[in-house]
């Protein structure tokens, strides 16, 4: 297989009312994620059909403020995307959660992740949030690079979740206090 360059250029918006490209390029990242393997809430096969109808559920909550949604684009299109869930118990205001960072096969090891987890957390600061909270499977490398930005590990919690394939897998709960 021949070797080809990998787009350098990276850019991460905030789209307030995600568009229908916006849309399947969001559900690309998801399948590629659940066919690569991550436990991020759907199980094998997933069915394009499937993954819009989530991706326009969270273009929902954006509409309705209960959630921020970031997308990080490169030469080819969408290539990851994070969310901040506002939509939280009333005793609550001050902190969100994390929720489906998400990078598609082609942009990994380019510091992609990272650059969607300082949005998020700045996002997090100019929404008056001083408390962020997520969980990530153990063990993998999502947990290595939250460990590695400041988060707080928590705890984990046993056969909390499937892998898209079946079979249990633990996860891990981290906070950051922004």
């Amino acid at each position: 297989m021949p070797a080809t360059a990998a787009p350098t250029t990276i850019t991460i918006r905030r789209p307030m009312a995600p568009s229908p490209a916006d849309l399947a390029g969001l559900a690309d990242v998801l399948v590629d994620c659940v066919e690569g393997g991550a436990s991020v809430s759907f199980m094998l096969p997933l069915s394009r059909e499937r993954a819009l109808a989530f991706w326009q559920r969270v273009a929902d909550g954006v509409a309705r403020d209960e959630r921020a949604l970031l997308v990080a684009e490169d030469e080819a299109g969408i290539v990851g995307t994070v969310q901040l869930v506002f939509d939280l118990p009333e005793n609550q205001p001050h902190r969100a959660d994390l929720a489906k960072m998400l990078v598609h096969r082609r942009g990994r090891r380019r510091g992609l992740g990272e650059a969607l987890m300082r949005a998020a957390e700045q996002l997090g600061r100019d929404s008056d949030k001083s408390l962020l909270v997520l969980d990530t499977v153990t063990g993998g490398d999502a947990e290595r690079l939250y460990a590695r930005l400041g988060w707080q590990k928590c705890g984990v919690i046993p056969n909390y979740a499937l892998w898209p394939q079946g079979g249990f897998c633990d996860t891990t709960y981290f906070y950051k206090a922004l």
